[in-house]
This record gives C-alpha cells, sequence and structure tokens, in this order.
C-alpha cells in the first residue's frame, strides 16, 4: 500500500492493470490495494472512461512524499544491505524502487547495491536468523506473549511466561528483552538458549514509556561493567597500539597523549577484563613486546601461564 500511495504521488494517475503490473500482483488485489487506501483516509478517487484510472483528490500528497535525491540514496543504502537473506524483503524493495520518481531511481538502486553484508568470519559457515527469533520478531510486532524453554547460566530450564518487548542483534548473537508476569523488571534473554517458544493468543504487556535502544544501553553499560572489573597497566611501543586496541577495544585507556610523535616510543595504556587471569591470558601471547606493570596479581598470573607454557614445551 506504501509502495501504491508512492506510485500514485510520483504519477499522477495509474489504472489498476499498470498497478497490478509494477508491483507483481493480481489485477484484483491492485485494485483491493487502491479501495484499502480510501478506507484509510487517503483521498483517492476512480475516473472511469479513456484516459481513466486512479488519482490522489487534489494532487493531495503525503509526508512519504517530498523525498530527495540525497534522502533516497541513504533510505536504499539502508534498506539494500538488510534485503539481501529475505526474499520478501527483496521483493519489497524492487517495488518500493519502482515508486520512487523517475530521476531517483538510478541513485537509489546503486546505493542500495553498494554495501554488501557477510556476517560469518572467516572460516565460518553462514549464519541466518534462527526461526525462533522470526517468531518472537512477530509476538513483539503483535503484542502476544510467548512461553519460552529456556536455559540459565548454571543450565537450569525452565518454562516461563513472557511479556516480550523487542529484539537485539549483538556481535551475531540474538537477546530478548521481555518482563515476566506479574513483574516490572525488564531482563535480557540469550535467544541461543532458548530450546522451543509458543507465541499464545494472550495480549503482551508493554510499558508505555518503554524505549528499546535507551533499555538496551543500560544492558551494555551494566555487562561492560562486569567486563572490566581487573584493569592492567602496559607499556608498549607506540606502533604497536593499533593492535592492542583492535583487541581489547573500548576496554583499552590510553594514559596521557596518543599523538603520534615517535612509533618506537613507549606509551603507556591500561587494557580491562574481568578477571586477573582472563586478563594474563589476554596479554601473555604478546611475550617480551609488552610490559605489564601491574597489578600484582595480574603480573603473578603472567608468570603462571610462562611457567606452564616452559613446562609443556621446555
Amino acid at each position: 500500500m506504501i509502495a501504491t500511495l508512492l506510485l500514485l504521488q510520483a504519477r499522477g494517475r495509474v489504472t489498476a492493470a499498470e498497478l497490478a503490473t509494477e508491483l507483481e500482483v493480481s489485477v484484483a488485489t491492485a485494485r483491493r490495494d487502491l479501495e484499502a487506501l480510501s478506507v484509510a483516509g487517503v483521498p483517492v478517487y476512480p475516473q472511469a472512461g479513456r484516459g481513466g484510472g486512479w488519482s490522489l483528490v487534489g494532487g493531495a500528497r503525503t509526508d512519504l512524499s517530498g523525498l530527495t535525491g540525497p534522502e533516497s540514496q541513504a533510505l536504499f543504502a539502508l534498506l539494500g544491505p538488510g534485503a539481501g537473506a529475505s526474499a520478501e524483503a527483496q521483493q519489497a524493495l524492487r517495488k518500493l524502487l519502482r515508486a520512487l520518481p523517475s530521476p531517483f531511481r538510478a541513485d537509489a538502486v546503486a546505493a542500495a547495491e553498494a554495501v554488501r553484508l557477510d556476517a560469518a568470519s572467516w572460516g565460518e559457515l553462514r549464519r541466518s536468523r534462527p526461526e525462533i527469533v522470526q517468531a518472537v520478531q512477530q509476538a513483539v510486532i503483535e503484542r502476544r506473549r510467548v512461553r519460552v524453554n529456556y536455559t540459565n547460566r548454571t543450565g537450569e530450564v525452565s518454562a516461563t511466561l513472557l511479556d516480550p518487548l523487542g529484539l537485539v542483534a549483538k556481535d551475531d548473537l540474538w537477546y530478548l528483552l521481555a518482563t515476566r508476569e506479574n513483574s516490572p523488571d525488564v531482563r535480557t534473554y540469550r535467544m541461543d538458549r532458548v530450546a522451543s517458544v509458543e507465541v499464545t493468543t494472550q495480549e503482551a504487556e508493554r510499558p508505555e514509556d518503554f524505549d528499546l535502544a535507551r533499555e538496551w544501553q543500560r544492558v551494555v553499560a551494566y555487562v561492560e561493567g562486569r567486563r572490566a572489573r581487573v584493569r592492567a597497566t602496559v607499556l608498549l611501543r607506540r606502533r604497536h597500539l593499533w593492535v592492542l586496541r583492535d583487541h581489547f577495544g573500548t576496554y583499552l585507556e590510553v594514559v596521557g597523549d596518543a599523538s603520534p610523535v615517535d612509533e618506537e616510543e613507549r606509551i603507556e595504556v591500561t587494557v580491562a577484563a574481568h578477571t586477573a587471569r582472563s586478563l594474563a591470558e589476554q596479554l601473555a601471547g604478546w611475550g617480551a613486546m609488552i610490559e605489564v606493570t601491574g597489578p600484582e596479581d595480574v603480573c603473578q598470573e603472567l608468570a603462571r601461564i610462562g611457567a606452564e607454557l616452559a613446562a609443556a614445551y621446555g
């Protein structure tokens, strides 16, 4: 129906047959869509006879019109990569492209085809969105409660009735944010720990002030805090900084000025992890290229790892 409206705005008048051809649907479906627009309050009307067709009353336009060239490019640059995994999304993208004003179509196509997303790491099989995620996503959209069999961190399995609020994909893992029956607290569930899901007919409750982006930032801040409980001070040559930063990401902080002066100059940074052992394991592979000056428990773990390697390999 959005594509139908865009076509009407771009071309002024279309017949049901022309619309059916453009949107790859039957004439009956095209006519139903046009009538549905009228029922929805969009001022469309049919004109019979030669040169007739469907038009917007008085050239009426909606907020979907008025897309500039740069806006249409930005829209399809966003939509294009995400449409690659779904035949339905690809078909919807083609329909929207046809509905754009003709001067914008070529650039919109180029923008949609400019980026390809490959979520699999090197050597990994391509992963697709699990069907269980799709079921929960539909439940979020339709505001339906779900009953899931969930395995927690201790291995305990339980059947839980949830009000699903939203899904987040992070680093190839899917997370569900939801509330439980009779509890207002928003909890996070890893979808790879969900064995099965049943979408019920019960209407889900959703807090009026719930904001998925804001709630996820709260979760991220909590998890990042737990993962950065131990911080070590490290000396290394400036030319190696980018490699260490690539590994530790936001868990690395430069002490003092990090602007490039002498690539061989030694600089001081701090890196963090959830335990001293984990931090030592991540730093051990650097060998003598770095110097860990503290804290003592991280240095002791490094010495222990070194002794284990020496004992195993001489």
